[in-house]
């Protein structure tokens, strides 16, 4: 294991998925602390600014709407994110970031760009592979040009939705038509935690389920629906796509029609389980794709795929490069087979960083090498 060297945890953010972040984050925390790395936690609240937490800051059992106040948690500031990013970097212990924000401005790339821009190692992928991974729409065009499974669908845009709503409602019933089942799957394009989605049974629910999705974001996918389908989940670690460690499959069993935000994060309400009963060629055919699409987005570090299983169908439904670090989340379970901890899961991710941050060239640049 690398020598212990500081890791500052980023959570919270701008985001619908700002409460799970809060989660996973302080887990994090928690966990590299008892493995004697030194840990600082840093808060982003809803409005982008930054909070530094008190060094020995723990959760302990709050909920997470009390971070919506950080002076009442002791935290310092706000600052904004330059004032903190070049703070880190000017730093001679320069410690290595730990990315634990979910969805748009964590998960999409436009930290990693800020980092990348101080010089900062940071865990996880980098800014392409970030983006990639976060546009659902992006993603799914790449994965088909790639000849990868996924369900079929179709994007639509808000201005579009605006201008002309009634032949959007009949694309979408002719699409609902062709498919093998009418039910519709709803859901913002760049979201994760399934904040904003919606199955719809009828066509007289398509208006509302829209609505719901564009409040969240201005390029909605519609989904075919995919009947009796299993939720299976694949966990990949490492950065070297020639040595990538794959766990799994986990599944999935949902307290709700579908795997909606209150059955993944109300406890009791659905199931999981770290070994999904498959049989060895689909478990083969998992651990393949999860290694293309990894590849695919140029995946570094970790990252969790989610899979719709029915039958001898299996597609892709989509990859999360941060998933989540809560007590329900199926991602430090998975890639923590073999007996490995929640902790040393951390800790391993927190030295890919380091790894992958050492591998990259010197850019910086003289006079000299100019091509004059």
């Amino acid at each position: 294991m690398t020598a212990a060297r500081p890791v500052v945890v980023v959570f919270g953010g701008p985001s619908a998925e700002h409460d799970v972040s809060v989660v996973s984050g302080t887990a994090i925390a928690e966990a590299l602390d008892s493995t004697g790395t030194p840990v600082e936690q840093i808060l982003i609240d809803l409005e982008r600014r930054w909070w530094t937490l008190p060094r020995d800051h723990r959760r302990a059992g709050r909920p997470a709407a009390s971070y919506d106040d950080p002076p009442a948690l002791g935290a310092t500031g706000p600052e904004p994110i330059g004032t903190v990013v070049d703070r880190l970097a000017a730093r001679p212990d320069a410690p290595v970031v730990f990315i634990a924000l979910h969805g748009p401005y964590g998960e999409d790339g436009t930290i990693q760009a800020v980092l990348d821009a101080t010089g900062l190692a940071y865990t996880g992928s980098g800014v392409t592979a970030s983006a990639l991974g976060m546009d659902k729409a992006i993603f799914k065009r790449l994965c088909r040009g790639l000849g990868l499974p996924v369900v079929d669908w179709r994007e639509i845009r808000a201005d579009r939705w605006g201008r002309d709503p009634d032949g959007v409602r009949a694309e979408l019933a002719a699409f609902a038509a062709s498919a093998g089942d009418r039910r519709l799957m709803v859901k913002p394009a760049r979201l994760g935690s399934s904040v904003g989605m919606t199955l719809v049974h009828q066509p007289d629910e398509l208006s509302d389920a829209l609505a719901t999705a564009f409040a969240y974001d201005d390029l909605v996918l519609v989904e075919t629906y995919l009947p009796g389908a299993r939720d299976l989940e694949v966990a990949v670690v490492g950065n070297d796509p020639a040595r990538l460690a794959i766990h799994g499959p986990g599944e999935i069993v949902s307290g709700h029609e579908f795997y909606d935000y209150a059955a993944k994060y109300t406890p009791g309400l659905s199931e999981t389980s770290s070994h999904a009963e498959v049989d060895g060629r689909q478990r083969a055919l998992l651990h393949k794709l999860s290694r293309d699409v990894y590849r695919a987005i140029g995946a570094e570090g970790f990252a969790r795929i989610d899979f719709l299983v029915a039958g001898d169908r299996v597609v892709i439904s989509e990859i999360n490069t941060i998933p989540g670090f809560t007590p329900i989340s199926l991602f430090p379970v998975l890639a923590g087979e073999g007996g490995r901890s929640f902790a040393e899961v951390c800790r391993t991710i927190v030295d890919l960083a380091i790894e992958r941050h050492a591998a990259r060239p010197d850019r910086t640049l003289s006079a000299s090498d100019l091509p004059r």
